[in-house]
């Protein structure tokens, strides 16, 4: 017979090797196979594969069908997001970022890359009757969407092959995408019209560190009607010194 002490010590065992297994994602360059994952916690395929099921069905992991890698699951996302809400970060950058929304008269928001996402962490939303409503915690791919292709241009080839060789990415014009990313570094931001949501256009610049680390994407979004190119090109200069000031206070 089991003591209470026993089944709550095997209990205990079981978290902890649930979440060293969590731990393997953060270091992985993508996802990882049954026997990268047993290899890195050091314990047998079957024991693993037994807690990659419980994680799975929770959804902090998830499998593609046709493949024999595992991925962080959307529900870490969930937990992100709800961090972000109350994250010092989201509330430091919250004044620029009204100051900004007031100044261009569209919805702001902040991104952050996660995995090979983009996670919104904050947004201040247009007073106009017709504007972008954008919802804190929503995840949307990088390589669609002037605030995705921002984080994307700035982090490197080896984040962009991770997107192409990703299951869930559609067939891509690979060069295009390529030609997009290189003006996006040369000149700074980018802008989208209806690339993911029909009838909505936004203008994006980097919060670069050290002038050379990408953390967080800034962008102004609304109507496509209303936020023209030629409404977009007014607000760059504009945008771009709101990145500024957010990069300083993420310097200190």
């Amino acid at each position: 017979m089991t003591s209470p002490q026993t089944s709550a010590h095997a209990t205990v065992r079981a978290v902890d090797r649930a979440l060293d297994i969590l731990l393997c994602f953060a270091r992985a360059e993508g996802g990882l196979t049954l026997s990268e994952i047993a290899r890195e916690v050091q314990l047998h395929k079957s024991t693993v594969h037994r807690l990659l099921v419980s994680l799975q069905q929770k959804g902090f992991v998830r499998k593609q069908p046709d493949s024999d890698k595992y991925w962080i699951g959307w529900s870490v996302l969930e937990l992100l997001s709800n961090m972000y809400r109350s994250d010092q970060l989201a509330a430091a950058v919250l004044p620029e970022m009204t100051r900004l929304r007031d100044l261009t008269g569209e919805t702001v928001s902040l991104y952050v890359r996660s995995g090979i996402e983009r996670i919104r962490i904050q947004s201040v939303e247009s007073h106009e009757p017709v504007r972008n409503v954008a919802g804190i915690g929503k995840t949307y791919p990088l390589y669609v969407g002037a605030s995705g292709k921002v984080l994307l241009a700035f982090s490197g080839e080896e984040l962009l092959q991770q997107v192409l060789d990703d299951p869930s990415t559609p067939r891509l014009d690979v060069p295009e995408l390529r030609r997009q990313l290189a003006a996006i570094r040369e000149q700074g931001y980018a802008i989208s019209i209806q690339e993911r949501d029909a009838g909505a256009a936004a203008l994006a610049v980097p919060i670069l560190i050290r002038s050379a680390d990408v953390v967080a994407a800034l962008s102004v979004s609304g109507p496509a009607t209303r936020f023209t190119p030629e409404k977009m090109m007014q607000f760059v200069d504009t945008v771009k010194q709101s990145a500024d000031v957010i990069t300083k206070l993420l310097s200190h």
